[in-house]
């Protein structure tokens, strides 16, 4: 779930925060910019390249500005709402026919659009597989029960043609990394990458820690094949934008890339200089942002290209996620949507103090912000009861959003929509929005 890596642990001020972030800069400064541009080479040997530390590619066809006037209700304000794939499973229904899951989504579509909302963000990949045909990745088990079973139908397809006969955008939802976590799902189809790279004794390509099986980004066959992922979804489907999730690196220990981080260090020493663990993993997952990045722009120039990480940068950075470079820099993505699963009271971290942190982070021209919002929590006793004590609590972020530049919001998650402790809150904002 989106929401389950928060703010816990996270005693740092908005100071401390600033701090790392200015060191995080001026890391990149030292080494020449910010990494990410694919290069040339390939890996051989079983060892992977140092990371490359090239400047992006940056699209000229990236969307407008990153804010809006003060006040205003900003052009074409994004009023999405995240569909996870637990809202579309199939498989612990008696009926999991095509008219079964067409009447699901229509559903979500009527019941989304009466809300106010203008785009779905709908889970395509949750777990290394596919709602669609795909040549790279098994049917998902959420359609039939088991991972690989064609489910008869086109999942992805009907979704797209629904939504836009609605007048609704979709963005489909990826996680790139995550294959499998706890128990989900119970088993890996044969044709999953995971058993096609054991089977080829391809160590290292994925990693399996207590948690889950995750793919590891620092090999170019798994770069190549989250990029292939996305151009596919891009190529045979009119989405209007790919957004990636929040999981990157799934820890902060070394035990994930130890033999991965070793080969680059052998390699960068040579030279004399070397990243640290940290550095190196951003670096990664910069290479695989704009890989992805520049393929879209390639294919269908008008998709956007959005990722939505943790509201705590400080975890993001830890975790791999560059949120810096990709607010600051063009060439990352078109958007970014931090999930502000807080309210104004949080203790760690208000509202306002976060969405302002990251208003003044995005600056990077065509990089528009958007703000993810828990209507999960709203009228709830989340955070010990203080989103109980108002139930204006969304509708204000909404409006704050707005005054300081941001481009809409993103509601996590649809079926919260209509939950008995959200239903004032999400009234209020339903106002906002006619």
């Amino acid at each position: 779930m989106k929401h389950e890596r928060l703010w816990q642990g996270c005693g740092a001020s908005v100071a401390a925060v600033a701090l790392l972030i200015a060191s995080v800069l001026l890391t990149m400064a030292v080494q020449g910019g910010p990494p990410g541009r694919e290069q040339s080479g390939s890996e051989s040997s079983g060892r992977e390249p140092a990371a490359s530390s090239a400047a992006p590619f940056a699209s000229e066809s990236s969307p407008g500005s990153g804010g809006n006037p003060v006040n205003t209700v900003p052009k074409d304000e994004m009023r999405a709402v995240w569909v996870p794939y637990m809202s579309l499973a199939m498989n612990a229904q008696a009926d999991q026919s095509k008219a079964a899951f067409q009447k699901k989504f229509d559903a979500i579509v009527a019941n989304a659009k009466s809300k106010g909302m203008n785009a779905l963000i709908v889970h395509v990949r949750p777990f290394g597989d596919a709602l669609y045909p795909s040549d790279y990745f098994p049917w998902s088990h959420i359609l039939t029960g088991v991972q690989g079973v064609n489910p008869g139908y086109d999942p992805l397809a009907y979704m797209v043609q629904a939504t836009h006969k609605a007048g609704l955008k979709i963005h489909a939802w990826i996680n790139p990394l995550r294959i499998r976590t706890n128990n989900t799902p119970t088993a890996l189809a044969q044709s999953n990458p995971y058993n096609k790279w054991q089977l080829q004794k391809l160590s290292g390509r994925t990693v399996t820690l207590d948690n889950g099986i995750y793919y590891n980004p620092a090999y170019p066959e798994v770069l190549k094949l989250i990029t292939d992922g996305v151009a596919e979804i891009v190529k045979k489907y009119d989405v209007d934008g790919v957004q990636f999730d929040d999981y990157f690196y799934p820890t902060e220990s070394s035990i994930f890339d130890t033999g991965s981080y070793g080969a680059y260090l052998a390699e960068a020493k040579k030279n004399g200089s070397a990243m640290d663990l940290f550095e190196w993993r951003r670096a990664n997952i910069n290479k695989m942002v704009s890989m992805v990045y520049r393929e879209i722009k390639s294919i269908k120039p008008g998709v956007v290209f959005g990722i939505s990480p943790q509201g705590n940068v400080q975890n993001d950075l830890r975790m791999g996620a560059d949120v810096v470079s990709w607010a600051s820099t063009a060439g990352y993505v078109d958007y970014i949507c931090p999930q502000l699963y807080v309210n104004f009271e949080h203790p760690i971290l208000p509202f306002d103090d976060g969405a302002k942190q990251w208003r003044q982070m995005v600056t990077a021209k065509g990089v528009r912000l958007y703000f993810g919002l828990a209507v999960y929590k709203a009228g709830s006793d989340a955070d010990e009861g203080t989103w109980k004590k108002s139930n204006d609590i969304l509708q204000k972020q909404v409006e704050l959003g707005r005054q300081i530049g941001g481009g809409g919001f993103m509601f996590y998650a649809y079926d919260q929509l209509d939950a008995e402790h959200s239903r004032e809150e999400v009234q209020n904002v339903i106002k906002l929005l006619n």
